[in-house]
């Protein structure tokens, strides 16, 4: 039996563009962002892993100039000029009906769906919960593709539902704009807690 090759960390160039260096963009460079590399971003996405591999998060990429304008009615005003200018805005919604896939999903698990149907608890808390870490790995696997990202609340939850998802399962959870961002649009970077006082080792 040969010793299991131990993975080796990323080096500090690796990290600083994942963490360290990576900002929250309000601003962004006039540089489309080509389908193919969005594309290759879910293709990224999807291998972080999820609760019973239940894979709730469902993206809508809107780029067209028409489905723009449905997505400004529905933001904030301190929102609009972000997304107007983003050149692209993912809608990252989770599939309410997500353990109707699970035969397929999780072969492993017999009868998973059961678990679910009819439990409206359940399958609130799994959808938003899975879905919140997916749009995590998504932002990671944005950056990881060099491309910038600002992930964004602030809009109104039951508009956006109806506008984009009115005849589907599916519900808004939060937004993420993406492209190359603009260095000067950037504020200087607030403080983050250090371990200390967010962590305990026990």
């Amino acid at each position: 039996m040969t010793e299991k090759q131990m993975k080796q960390p990323l080096d500090h160039h690796g990290l600083d563009q994942l963490f360290s260096a990576a900002r929250t963009y309000p601003g962004w460079l006039d540089k489309d962002v080509d389908n193919a590399v969005l594309q290759q971003l879910y293709g990224l996405t999807r291998w972080g892993p999820t609760s019973m591999n239940i894979q709730p998060m469902r993206l809508v990429f809107v780029k067209s100039n028409e489905a723009r304008e449905k997505l400004v009615q529905t933001l904030s005003p301190g929102n609009v000029a972000k997304v107007q200018a983003a050149p692209v805005t993912v809608i990252i919604a989770q599939d309410m009906a997500f353990y109707q896939h699970l035969d397929r999903l999780a072969p492993h698990l017999n009868n998973a769906a059961d678990k679910f149907r009819g439990n409206t608890k359940a399958i609130e808390e799994n959808a938003i919960r899975n879905t919140t870490l997916q749009g995590g790995y998504l932002l990671l696997a944005a950056r990881a593709l060099g491309l910038d990202t600002g992930p964004m609340s602030g809009f109104d939850k039951d508009k956006l539902n109806q506008l984009f998802f009115s005849e589907t399962s599916y519900q808004a959870n939060f937004l993420m704009n993406l492209g190359y961002g603009d260095d000067e649009s950037l504020r200087p970077r607030a403080p983050r807690f250090e371990f200390d006082e967010a962590c305990e080792i026990v």
